[in-house]
């Protein structure tokens, strides 16, 4: 198993489109120093129609206020907590709540105490 990152099947020089394990999340935040913040894994299939990738940030480290213009983006915390700003709105991101950021909508996040993966 490549834990780190991934790689893609091929069959008869064709790749191969069946499901296949990507990456232990719990290992690659195991294996990252404390004050280690940004990605610590990427999607890297070729021809893929997604994105995806593990970010760390830090207690109180922030992302300042962005819009991504592409494409929407699903946050899946899986350590520690934060909140979400959107203009007025804060959203309290817990480990294993799901949030929705459409494309086009302008956002930060602020990592808590035990920051945030």
């Amino acid at each position: 198993m490549n834990t780190a990152g991934s790689e893609t099947k091929e069959r008869n020089g064709a790749a191969d489109p069946s499901p296949s394990l990507l990456a232990d999340l719990d290992w690659c935040l195991a294996q990252a120093a404390d004050e280690q913040r940004g990605a610590l894994w990427r999607l890297a299939e070729a021809g893929r129609q997604l994105d995806a990738n593990l970010v760390r940030l830090p207690p109180g480290t922030t992302v300042e206020a962005h819009t991504e213009r592409d494409v929407d983006v699903l946050l899946l915390p899986i350590a520690g907590n934060g909140i979400l700003r959107s203009g007025e709105e804060s959203i309290a991101l817990a480990t294993h709540a799901l949030t929705w950021l459409p494309r086009g909508s302008r956002r930060s996040i602020i990592a808590g105490p035990g920051g945030l993966a």
